[in-house]
Protein backbone atom coordinates (compact mmCIF):
# COMPACT_ATOMS: atom_id res chain seq x y z
CA UNK A 1 0.00 0.00 0.00
CA UNK A 2 1.58 3.15 -0.88
CA UNK A 3 1.49 5.93 1.44
CA UNK A 4 2.80 9.94 0.97
CA UNK A 5 2.16 11.37 4.77
CA UNK A 6 2.87 15.15 4.50
CA UNK A 7 3.40 17.01 7.55
CA UNK A 8 4.53 20.59 9.11
CA UNK A 9 1.74 22.55 8.21
CA UNK A 10 -0.01 25.43 10.13
CA UNK A 11 -0.46 28.90 10.91
CA UNK A 12 2.51 31.86 9.83
CA UNK A 13 2.73 35.48 9.90
CA UNK A 14 3.77 37.08 6.65
CA UNK A 15 7.88 36.92 6.41
CA UNK A 16 8.07 33.99 8.43
CA UNK A 17 9.36 30.52 7.58
CA UNK A 18 7.51 27.17 7.55
CA UNK A 19 9.21 23.65 6.83
CA UNK A 20 7.19 20.68 5.04
CA UNK A 21 8.01 16.98 4.62
CA UNK A 22 6.28 13.87 2.73
CA UNK A 23 7.44 10.47 4.39
CA UNK A 24 6.86 7.81 1.27
CA UNK A 25 6.23 4.48 1.98
CA UNK A 26 5.21 1.40 -0.38
CA UNK A 27 7.16 2.60 -3.77
CA UNK A 28 10.40 2.26 -4.95
CA UNK A 29 11.07 6.23 -3.70
CA UNK A 30 14.67 6.45 -6.05
CA UNK A 31 12.76 5.66 -9.08
CA UNK A 32 10.21 8.59 -8.55
CA UNK A 33 10.54 12.11 -9.40
CA UNK A 34 8.78 14.25 -5.85
CA UNK A 35 7.05 17.47 -5.83
CA UNK A 36 4.94 19.63 -4.24
CA UNK A 37 1.19 21.14 -5.35
CA UNK A 38 -0.54 23.49 -3.38
CA UNK A 39 -4.62 24.38 -4.11
CA UNK A 40 -6.19 27.35 -2.84
CA UNK A 41 -9.53 27.81 -2.72
CA UNK A 42 -11.20 28.54 -5.63
CA UNK A 43 -7.84 27.87 -7.85
CA UNK A 44 -6.59 25.20 -9.74
CA UNK A 45 -3.70 23.22 -8.18
CA UNK A 46 -0.82 24.66 -9.39
CA UNK A 47 3.19 22.90 -9.06
CA UNK A 48 5.57 24.32 -6.36
CA UNK A 49 8.48 22.27 -6.70
CA UNK A 50 10.01 19.36 -8.00
CA UNK A 51 12.88 17.22 -7.48
CA UNK A 52 14.89 14.68 -9.31
CA UNK A 53 15.97 11.42 -7.82
CA UNK A 54 19.15 12.91 -8.31
CA UNK A 55 18.36 16.11 -6.98
CA UNK A 56 17.86 18.05 -10.38
CA UNK A 57 14.77 20.89 -9.52
CA UNK A 58 12.67 22.50 -10.91
CA UNK A 59 10.24 25.66 -8.95
CA UNK A 60 6.89 27.44 -10.02
CA UNK A 61 7.45 30.97 -10.61
CA UNK A 62 5.80 32.64 -7.55
CA UNK A 63 7.90 30.63 -5.71
CA UNK A 64 11.40 30.93 -7.14
CA UNK A 65 14.18 32.09 -4.76
CA UNK A 66 12.07 31.98 -1.64
CA UNK A 67 11.42 27.86 -1.45
CA UNK A 68 13.80 25.15 -1.60
CA UNK A 69 13.03 21.79 -1.79
CA UNK A 70 15.10 18.41 -0.60
CA UNK A 71 15.16 14.85 -0.49
CA UNK A 72 16.80 11.95 1.40
CA UNK A 73 16.82 8.81 -0.78
CA UNK A 74 17.25 6.39 1.93
CA UNK A 75 14.85 7.57 4.31
CA UNK A 76 12.20 7.97 1.46
CA UNK A 77 11.37 11.57 2.81
CA UNK A 78 11.28 15.01 1.00
CA UNK A 79 11.29 18.37 2.38
CA UNK A 80 9.80 21.85 1.29
CA UNK A 81 11.53 24.67 3.03
CA UNK A 82 9.36 27.70 2.33
CA UNK A 83 10.69 31.03 3.28
CA UNK A 84 9.47 34.75 3.10
CA UNK A 85 6.20 33.81 2.88
CA UNK A 86 3.06 35.79 1.83
CA UNK A 87 -0.48 35.30 2.29
CA UNK A 88 -0.62 34.23 -1.10
CA UNK A 89 1.23 31.50 -0.49
CA UNK A 90 -1.93 30.36 1.83
CA UNK A 91 -3.37 26.86 0.11
CA UNK A 92 -3.30 23.19 0.36
CA UNK A 93 0.16 21.22 -0.28
CA UNK A 94 0.24 18.27 -1.79
CA UNK A 95 3.27 15.69 -1.79
CA UNK A 96 3.06 13.77 -5.31
CA UNK A 97 5.32 10.93 -6.45
CA UNK A 98 5.69 10.21 -10.08
CA UNK A 99 7.21 7.43 -11.75
CA UNK A 100 10.02 8.23 -13.79
CA UNK A 101 8.48 6.08 -16.63
CA UNK A 102 5.04 7.61 -15.84
CA UNK A 103 3.77 3.98 -14.85
CA UNK A 104 2.07 5.37 -11.81
CA UNK A 105 1.61 8.63 -9.95
CA UNK A 106 0.68 9.19 -5.91
CA UNK A 107 -0.69 12.08 -3.85
CA UNK A 108 -0.67 12.75 -0.13
CA UNK A 109 -4.12 14.23 1.44
CA UNK A 110 -2.83 17.52 1.49
CA UNK A 111 -1.75 19.98 4.26
CA UNK A 112 -2.94 23.29 5.07
CA UNK A 113 -0.28 26.03 5.14
CA UNK A 114 -2.14 29.57 6.03
CA UNK A 115 0.12 32.83 6.17
CA UNK A 116 -1.72 35.56 7.92
CA UNK A 117 -1.36 38.43 10.62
Amino acid sequence: QVQLVESGGGLVQPGGSLRLSCAASGIIFRFYNMGWYRQAPGKQRELVARITPGGSTNFGDSVKGRFTISRDNPKNTMTLQMNSLEPEDTAVYYCNARHLYGRSEYWGQGTQVTVSS
